[in-house]
């Protein structure tokens, strides 16, 4: 048995540092924190977007998003809209130069990624990686361990 206390920690601070590194890429050439990036890459992939549909897919708050979407607006990167279905909430969507910003920013999380995961290790076992976390995850999701408290 793997000593699972050093995997945890592998894990997570191996997490830390690729978002870090993204982080600071994404800052330093868009101005664009990684904490924006990850939530318009949800809007912009949801048609009739909503703020918790975002919370969901990112397994954060519903209140932490809603306080997320308010900054991301504020840059003038997205908008709300009504929703004719709802009226407690609203549908979000890109504002033009949140979609050019997003379009960039791709780009440069894109090769940041290929930097830390793509040519760290051969295709096959970063495949098997992939697959072991969708694994991991779906265990806990479907055990109801996932929590968006």
């Amino acid at each position: 048995m793997p000593d699972l206390r050093a995997l945890f920690n592998d894990i997570i601070r191996f997490e830390i540092e690729l978002w870090n590194a993204v982080d600071a890429r994404l800052r330093a050439e868009l101005q664009l924190p990684l904490t924006h990036f990850e939530p318009m890459s949800v809007i912009d992939r949801q048609p009739g977007c909503r703020v918790y549909d975002i919370a969901t897919e990112l397994v954060i708050t519903t209140g932490g998003t809603s306080k997320l979407v308010d900054r991301i607006e504020a840059s003038g990167y997205c908008r709300r809209l009504p929703n004719p279905a709802d009226r407690r909430s609203s549908l979000l969507e890109l504002t033009p130069e949140g979609r050019r910003v997003l379009d960039e920013a791709r780009l440069v999380f894109d090769d940041e990624l290929e930097r830390w995961l793509g040519s760290a290790v051969p295709e096959r076992t970063l495949r098997q990686f992939a697959a072991t976390l969708a694994r991991l995850r779906a265990s806990c999701r479907s055990a109801g361990m996932e929590e968006t408290a």
